[in-house]
């Protein structure tokens, strides 16, 4: 494929993003979700390739605790889910900050608080669980927040989503050069956040349990534990009731050493991606099952 045409599919996602990103403004917020929910009913039943692949990844996960209409159920209402998610996330910096605030609740910041007056930086990990970029207001006023996270194909819409997470008071570190920034941002006791449910390449993976398949993941966050001690602090942002959201903020999670670094990093990355499972199995519909995670 030529530049030019690949600066030419750049220009016209992004434009389908901006006309979407403008009818978003000018509906009322409810509207809105109702729009990117209906959005992600529609991709539901017209993207086969990520359908089937949603339906394979629950058959492969919950095939033996769900039949196969509520695995149909389950996928239809990630893609819902998805889609409310991509329409708030457009929203969302358009709303007054106190109406923001007032649409956010928080439980458990005093494990952020306690974490940093150790003075080692915190190390948050979430999945794309719930809406996980709201969730970054909540934490970005206890500490400095950088996230880290892994640029879009599409440099255009990337950078619409950087300026989105800056107004929220994150800091973007790419995933491709994110060593030294993130030793950077603990050392000055700020929290760095990092999304460990996707698959990585296998070169850079450990293999952890994940529903009980192997499942390729990101050693970082185990691996920058261990090298500075900064305290691992669970976060996941769940909807509640009249369009707001939840943010809890859960206890460190403590992983005693053994002394062997490969098996350390396995341990941690394995105990970490339990707890994400935990909370996907106690809402299946809020994850994102179109991802070739296995």
């Amino acid at each position: 494929m030529s530049t030019k045409h690949i600066k030419l599919m750049d220009l016209l996602g992004f434009g389908l993003f901006n006309l979407f990103g403008l009818f978003i403004r000018l509906l009322p917020r409810r509207a809105c979700l109702w729009a990117g929910q209906a959005l992600g009913n529609l991709a539901y039943r017209t993207d086969r390739r990520h359908r089937r692949l949603a339906l394979a990844n629950l058959e492969k996960a919950l095939g033996l605790e769900a039949g196969p209409d509520e695995r149909r159920r389950i996928a239809r209402d990630s893609f819902r889910h998805f889609g409310r998610v991509t329409a708030d996330i457009l929203k969302w910096t358009r709303l007054k900050a106190d109406r923001r605030e007032g649409l956010l609740k928080v439980e458990g910041e005093e494990h952020i608080r306690r974490a940093l007056r150790e003075g080692r930086g915190v190390l948050v990990f979430s999945a794309h669980f719930g809406n996980w970029e709201v969730a970054a207001q909540s934490v970005a006023k206890l500490a400095p927040l950088n996230v880290v996270a892994r640029p879009l194909d599409n440099p255009l819409i990337e950078a619409r989503l950087a300026e989105f997470r800056n107004r929220l008071g994150a800091k973007v570190i790419s995933k491709f050069q994110a060593a030294k920034p993130i030793l950077q941002a603990l050392r000055h006791n700020e929290i760095v956040a990092i999304l460990i449910d996707q698959n990585v390449q296998r070169k850079e993976a450990v293999f952890v349990d994940f529903f009980g398949l192997a499942a390729a993941t990101t050693p970082g966050l185990a691996s920058f534990h261990l090298r500075t001690r900064a305290p691992l602090i669970p976060v996941f942002c769940h909807p509640a009731p009249r369009s707001s959201y939840l943010v809890r903020i859960g206890a460190p999670l403590v992983i005693e050493p053994g002394g062997e670094s490969a098996q350390d990093v396995l341990k941690i990355t394995q105990a970490s991606t339990k707890m994400i499972e935990a909370e996907i199995r106690r809402n299946p519909g809020l994850w994102f099952w179109f991802h070739n995670r296995w």
